[in-house]
């Protein structure tokens, strides 16, 4: 009887198969962790402003958690004198009624801010465009060193995104314990994870996008 030769080379594709699933396995599972260790590290110093990066709204213009959580990190920043000035950022989407950076106006006042220690980026659609508008305000009034506000999933891509702008930040995250919803964290992560990833094939591939539409 003729040996079948299938069988031998089903086994090693299939073992093939299950090497490049636990490799892939590993590397994600490794990135992830390294996304949550960065955001247990708050490094924030004495600065020149704090930058609350944007955050979804409501369709009918209400902060969503995730500004709202931000901007008041922001606000207890500046109370304890870490910054005598807030920069807002994020812009308007089609689907909201105002941009994010002046709904986080709103919770600074409401949290004692006085206009005068409030400043606005209102153009960015996305994290790479609240670094890139951010750096040319900076840049406009003299300003250099920078407190960097955004929730602890967010803050490794974040900050990658500032440096690559010329601005080395020092960063406060919002610790994950703040998020109420027990899957809002694990859904932030994987979205990181693909953010993350698309910048990465951005960058190799040179597309000059700088906004999709959730990033």
């Amino acid at each position: 009887m003729v040996p079948n030769a299938n069988g031998p080379r089903m086994s090693r594709l299939l073992r093939i198969c299950l090497l490049l699933f636990a490799a892939a396995l590993l590397y994600f599972s490794a990135f992830i962790a390294v996304i949550h260790l960065s955001g247990g590290i708050d490094s924030s110093a004495e600065a020149d402003v704090i930058i609350v990066l944007g955050a979804g709204l409501h369709r009918d213009g209400r902060p969503g958690r995730a500004l709202t959580r931000r901007s008041q990190q922001a606000a207890s920043l500046w109370q304890e004198d870490r910054a005598p000035l807030v920069l807002c950022t994020g812009g308007q989407a089609e689907y909201y009624p105002r941009t994010e950076a002046s709904v986080c106006r709103e919770i600074l006042l409401a949290q004692g801010l006085p206009e005068s220690a409030i400043l606005l980026e209102e153009r960015s659609r996305s994290t790479e465009e609240n670094a890139i508008y951010s750096r040319q305000i900076l840049d406009e009034i003299g300003l250099k060193r920078v407190v960097l506000v955004s929730d602890s999933y967010h803050m490794l891509r974040a900050g990658w995104l500032f440096r690559q702008q010329g601005i080395e930040p020092h960063t406060s995250p919002v610790p994950a314990s703040r998020m109420r919803h027990p899957l809002e964290y694990p859904r932030a992560l994987l979205r990181e994870l693909i953010a993350f990833h698309w910048q990465f094939f951005k960058e190799i591939f040179q597309i000059p996008l700088t906004h999709i539409s959730g990033i």
